[in-house]
């Protein structure tokens, strides 16, 4: 046995640290196995679907946040621009369309080499960040796809701010 599978038997499952936080937070939940965990969180748009998967062979824990919405294909090219807008943005996850089935979704990655435990406060983080920026941009992906915005002005209403009282 390497010194990093030993390391990594003395820690927790990062997926055991994710299933506490979502009982914790009293989100449903199934762990579909050792390696992966399905959540649901109910955010300010929509509901989220998000997995969570352990991928042993690149000590990396693996977030995909999807939510209900699926990209008709007369849409797909605007979509494809307003999530390259959108990516642009971002300085941690990234956005892709699943053309399997026209889902959007938001994912994210923690690497945990060498062994290193995955904290709550860090499953906590990643997944902020994905809700976070899910609900920051949701209006967008709608404007493209149900108002049938332009991939700019979807963006440029989402990054629309106000400020001040009236």
């Amino acid at each position: 046995m390497s010194l990093i599978e030993r390391a990594r038997d003395q820690h927790d499952n990062p997926l055991d640290v994710v299933e506490r936080m979502a009982a914790g937070n009293n989100w449903p939940y199934e762990r579909a196995g050792e390696d992966e965990i399905a959540l649901g969180v109910t955010g300010r748009w929509t509901n989220y679907q998000i997995s969570f998967t352990w991928m042993h062979d690149i000590e990396t824990l693996h977030l995909a946040c999807a939510f209900d919405m699926k990209v008709p294909e007369p849409r797909l090219a605007e979509m494809q621009q307003l999530i390259a807008l959108v990516n642009e943005q971002l300085w941690i996850g990234h956005f892709d369309v699943w053309l399997q089935n026209g889902v959007v979704m938001f994912r994210h990655a923690l690497v945990l080499a060498g062994g290193v435990a995955a904290s709550g406060r860090q499953c906590e983080a990643v997944l902020g960040t994905a809700l976070d920026t899910c609900e920051r941009y949701y209006p967008a992906f709608q404007f493209v796809i149900w108002a049938g915005k332009s991939a700019r002005e979807a963006m440029d209403s989402a990054m629309f701010e106000t400020s001040g009282e009236a």
